[in-house]
């Protein structure tokens, strides 16, 4: 199954209440396979954009196409079997094992067991955790970094064309967090899924991304590739954020890059 392109046109969101846009006028393409990060300060609108894209939060104004289908026309809740979603707070059914998480989707799809058993098995190794040691275990037997890793199997489970991720390992420690971002990058290397991932953190955007998109106010503020935000910083405020210009923060962020895919 090839990965699903992404598609905003004009995006608005405006939440009840408020006196402001969340996200305002968005527009851009995320190509099949691409491995996206919106960063941006708490507040700015990048958790929203994200979670639009599985309907979590309505439009005010404008679409936007998964795999070129307007997800304003699809059921939500076909939608949001069909994309992966991972968050900080994992989100793991405490009744359940480690393999009854995993294999949620699936089992609402339709597989069959043996098919459902195959897929946990090949998702816990693919994630880092032993099969026969996790399998059976509830989410309280585990730690902060074994239950987010559980988390994205989860999320990949049912082979989604497309995975949201909403700060997903901003809770655990660096040493943990930099092993998962080393799996994410291998993950989605391996299976060539279209993903969104959100993060606050200049050092995480560039650790992952294939292309960063700085968000502030609800809006763009540029989208590239991260060395050509250093490059090339299109604002005041873009060149603040990631340090553009010093040479000891751009050697930092781009030597976190190399080692994290190095291995």
């Amino acid at each position: 199954m090839n990965p699903a392109p992404i598609r905003f046109d004009g995006v608005t969101v405006r939440y009840p209440g408020s006196d402001r846009y969340a996200v305002e006028d968005v527009s851009l393409e995320v190509s099949g396979g691409e491995l996206v990060v919106l960063l941006g300060p708490s507040g700015s609108g990048k958790s929203t954009l994200l979670r639009s894209v599985n309907r979590l939060v309505p439009l005010d104004a404008g679409r936007i196409l998964v795999d070129g289908a307007d997800i304003g026309e699809l059921d939500p809740v076909e939608l949001r079997r069909s994309i992966g979603y991972v968050i900080q707070a994992v989100g793991l059914f405490t009744n359940m094992t480690v393999a009854q998480n995993v294999a949620v989707v699936p089992s609402l799809l339709g597989w069959n067991g043996r098919e459902i058993d195959a897929r946990v098995d090949e998702l816990l190794r693919l994630v880092g955790l032993d099969p026969a040691r996790y399998r059976a275990r509830r989410p309280s037997a585990l730690s902060g970094g074994e239950a987010q890793r559980v988390g994205v199997a989860r999320a990949i489970a049912a082979k989604p064309r497309a995975l949201l991720m909403d700060e997903p390992f901003g809770a655990v420690d660096v040493v943990v967090r930099t092993s998962l971002q080393r799996e994410l990058v291998r993950i989605v290397a391996e299976l060539q899924t279209t993903t969104l991932f959100v993060t606050h953190d200049v050092d995480e955007a560039f650790r992952l991304a294939d292309r960063i998109v700085v968000i502030r106010g609800g809006r763009i503020e540029q989208s590239g590739a991260p060395f050509e935000l250093f490059e090339r910083p299109a604002t005041a405020y873009v060149r603040e954020l990631i340090h553009a210009g010093d040479d000891v923060y751009r050697q930092y962020f781009m030597r976190g890059r190399e080692l994290l895919r190095s291995r």
